[in-house]
Protein backbone atom coordinates (compact mmCIF):
# COMPACT_ATOMS: atom_id res chain seq x y z
CA UNK A 1 0.00 0.00 0.00
CA UNK A 2 1.28 3.06 -0.76
CA UNK A 3 0.45 6.74 -1.92
CA UNK A 4 -1.78 5.18 -4.65
CA UNK A 5 -3.78 3.39 -2.33
CA UNK A 6 -5.17 7.24 -0.54
CA UNK A 7 -5.69 8.10 -4.50
CA UNK A 8 -8.24 5.13 -4.44
CA UNK A 9 -9.37 6.04 -1.69
CA UNK A 10 -10.20 9.47 -2.81
CA UNK A 11 -11.83 8.55 -5.88
CA UNK A 12 -14.32 5.88 -4.35
CA UNK A 13 -15.29 8.48 -1.40
CA UNK A 14 -16.32 10.94 -3.90
CA UNK A 15 -18.32 8.70 -5.91
CA UNK A 16 -20.18 6.92 -2.59
CA UNK A 17 -20.42 10.67 -1.25
CA UNK A 18 -22.11 11.68 -4.39
CA UNK A 19 -24.58 9.11 -5.02
CA UNK A 20 -25.28 8.75 -1.19
CA UNK A 21 -25.89 12.88 -1.44
CA UNK A 22 -28.75 12.58 -3.85
CA UNK A 23 -30.23 9.18 -2.62
CA UNK A 24 -30.40 11.71 0.45
CA UNK A 25 -31.87 14.92 -0.75
CA UNK A 26 -33.83 12.87 -3.06
CA UNK A 27 -35.76 11.18 0.24
CA UNK A 28 -34.91 13.16 2.78
CA UNK A 29 -34.12 16.84 1.87
CA UNK A 30 -31.88 19.22 -0.46
CA UNK A 31 -29.98 20.60 2.76
CA UNK A 32 -29.50 17.31 4.39
CA UNK A 33 -27.93 16.23 1.24
CA UNK A 34 -26.06 18.89 0.53
CA UNK A 35 -24.70 19.12 3.89
CA UNK A 36 -23.13 15.29 3.63
CA UNK A 37 -22.20 15.85 0.84
CA UNK A 38 -19.84 19.21 1.94
CA UNK A 39 -19.01 17.50 4.75
CA UNK A 40 -17.59 14.36 2.74
CA UNK A 41 -15.77 16.80 0.55
CA UNK A 42 -14.23 18.79 3.19
CA UNK A 43 -13.20 15.47 4.56
CA UNK A 44 -11.67 14.52 1.04
CA UNK A 45 -9.84 17.69 0.66
CA UNK A 46 -8.13 17.48 3.67
CA UNK A 47 -6.72 14.30 2.85
CA UNK A 48 -5.54 14.97 -0.43
CA UNK A 49 -3.92 17.96 1.09
CA UNK A 50 -1.85 15.20 3.73
CA UNK A 51 -0.98 13.14 0.71
CA UNK A 52 0.32 15.87 -1.28
CA UNK A 53 2.67 17.36 1.80
CA UNK A 54 3.66 13.85 2.58
CA UNK A 55 4.70 13.19 -1.14
CA UNK A 56 6.46 16.30 -0.93
CA UNK A 57 8.21 16.43 2.37
CA UNK A 58 9.16 12.65 1.71
CA UNK A 59 9.86 12.00 -1.39
CA UNK A 60 13.20 10.17 -2.74
CA UNK A 61 14.24 13.75 -4.11
CA UNK A 62 15.25 16.97 -2.39
CA UNK A 63 12.25 18.25 -1.11
CA UNK A 64 10.76 21.64 -2.39
CA UNK A 65 10.27 23.51 0.26
CA UNK A 66 8.38 26.57 -1.34
CA UNK A 67 5.43 24.18 -2.54
CA UNK A 68 5.69 22.95 0.45
CA UNK A 69 5.17 25.88 2.62
CA UNK A 70 2.28 26.78 0.17
CA UNK A 71 0.31 23.01 0.90
CA UNK A 72 0.80 23.66 4.94
CA UNK A 73 -0.01 27.71 4.46
CA UNK A 74 -3.08 26.26 2.21
CA UNK A 75 -4.35 23.17 4.25
CA UNK A 76 -3.98 24.50 7.92
CA UNK A 77 -5.86 27.71 7.93
CA UNK A 78 -7.57 28.33 5.63
CA UNK A 79 -9.07 24.58 5.68
CA UNK A 80 -9.81 24.81 9.10
CA UNK A 81 -11.40 27.99 9.15
CA UNK A 82 -13.66 27.29 6.20
CA UNK A 83 -14.70 24.10 8.54
CA UNK A 84 -15.05 26.82 11.10
CA UNK A 85 -17.37 28.79 9.02
CA UNK A 86 -19.45 25.63 7.75
CA UNK A 87 -20.31 24.52 10.90
CA UNK A 88 -20.54 27.89 12.23
CA UNK A 89 -23.17 28.83 9.50
CA UNK A 90 -25.95 26.94 10.59
CA UNK A 91 -27.21 26.12 7.56
CA UNK A 92 -26.56 22.97 7.17
CA UNK A 93 -27.23 19.82 9.82
CA UNK A 94 -24.21 19.32 11.97
CA UNK A 95 -24.95 15.69 11.78
CA UNK A 96 -25.62 15.46 7.96
CA UNK A 97 -21.77 16.95 8.16
CA UNK A 98 -20.35 14.87 10.40
CA UNK A 99 -22.20 11.81 8.78
CA UNK A 100 -20.10 13.21 5.25
CA UNK A 101 -16.95 13.60 7.16
CA UNK A 102 -17.08 9.91 8.36
CA UNK A 103 -17.94 7.96 4.98
CA UNK A 104 -14.30 8.97 4.30
CA UNK A 105 -13.52 6.39 7.26
CA UNK A 106 -16.21 3.86 6.39
CA UNK A 107 -14.40 3.45 3.04
CA UNK A 108 -11.16 3.47 4.49
CA UNK A 109 -12.20 0.99 6.85
CA UNK A 110 -13.81 -1.43 4.00
CA UNK A 111 -10.96 -1.30 1.47
CA UNK A 112 -8.43 -2.14 4.00
CA UNK A 113 -10.62 -5.34 4.87
CA UNK A 114 -11.38 -6.31 1.18
CA UNK A 115 -7.53 -6.43 1.24
CA UNK A 116 -7.54 -8.26 4.15
CA UNK A 117 -10.03 -10.85 2.69
CA UNK A 118 -8.68 -10.82 -0.59
CA UNK A 119 -4.91 -11.32 0.43
CA UNK A 120 -3.32 -9.02 -1.33
CA UNK A 121 -0.99 -7.62 0.65
CA UNK A 122 0.25 -11.16 2.22
CA UNK A 123 3.75 -12.24 0.77
CA UNK A 124 3.39 -15.43 -1.49
CA UNK A 125 0.16 -14.66 -2.04
CA UNK A 126 -0.53 -15.14 -5.84
CA UNK A 127 -2.39 -12.31 -6.97
CA UNK A 128 -2.84 -12.97 -10.58
CA UNK A 129 -4.90 -16.06 -12.34
CA UNK A 130 -2.88 -18.15 -14.49
CA UNK A 131 -3.48 -18.08 -17.98
CA UNK A 132 -4.70 -20.38 -20.41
Amino acid sequence: MGLEFITRIIKTTAVVSLVVSLCISYYFDWKIGLGFFVGSAWSLINLFFIRTLIKEVVSPNEARKSITAVLALLKFPLLYVAGYFIVASEFFSVYALLAGFSLLFAVIVLKVLGRLILGLDVPGVRTKQPEG
